[in-house]
């Protein structure tokens, strides 16, 4: 078996499936392994749990950058015009890169839903009141982001940076932020719980100086 058919087959997809459903298996997969759903006390399936997101995540990871380049490839190859000799005068702009620096810009309001912006720098980002559900957030620079009001549900923040990030109102019901730093994070009235059932996973996660919800600072 090919690496690339043992991908496929980590994410029970079909060879050929598409970017979207790759994106929605790894979403399925990764609510069914989380961790935070094994019991704390059953070693084994901890450990189970662990080795499955761990695959989980280089499936999609190697999938999703090999479908990216293929989709770069064939639109170099069918779409760009024909070659014209260039001028001494002319200047070929570049398009900017994926992984652009993002930090400071203004989102605020936007709808980013369903995004994947892993590894992307937004530090001190307006992202106040932007609509970031279902969006992937893997590795993301928040630091000192304005996320107040936004809507982060369901989103990947998974071991995302976001220290002094303002969370205050924001609705992270059924968000990932396990192994996220949130160390002097402003959550005063976010949305984490249903009743007395916390809705949010926090696996590993920093919170050392955040404000919490109900406005105390955690120790």
């Amino acid at each position: 078996m090919s690496d690339l058919e043992r991908y496929y087959r980590v994410l029970e997809l079909e060879p050929g499936a598409t970017l979207e459903e790759v994106n929605q298996a790894y979403k399925d997969l990764v609510f069914v392994w989380h961790p935070d759903r094994i019991p704390k006390d059953n070693l084994r399936l901890q450990q189970k749990a662990q080795d499955k997101l761990k695959a989980i995540n280089e499936a999609r990871e190697k999938l999703r950058y090999l479908k990216t380049k293929h989709q770069t490839t064939h639109q170099t190859t069918h779409h760009s015009p024909p070659p014209q000799q260039e001028k001494p005068s002319q200047t070929i702009q570049k398009p900017p890169k994926q992984n652009s620096d993002l930090s400071g810009k203004d989102y605020s309001r936007a709808n980013l839903s369903n995004k994947d912006l892993s590894g992307r720098n937004l530090s001190y980002a307006n992202l106040s009141g932007a609509n970031l559900s279902d969006t992937f957030m893997h590795k993301v620079n928040l630091r000192g982001a304005n996320l107040s009001e936004a809507n982060l549900f369901r989103a990947n923040l998974l071991l995302a940076d976001l220290r002094e990030a303002n969370l205050r109102a924001a609705n992270l019901i059924g968000a990932d932020l396990s192994g996220a730093d949130l160390r002097g994070a402003d959550l005063t009235g976010a949305r984490i719980r249903s009743g007395e059932r916390l809705l949010v996973k926090l696996v590993g996660t920093n919170l050392a100086g955040a404000i919490m919800p109900d406005g105390s600072i955690y120790q």
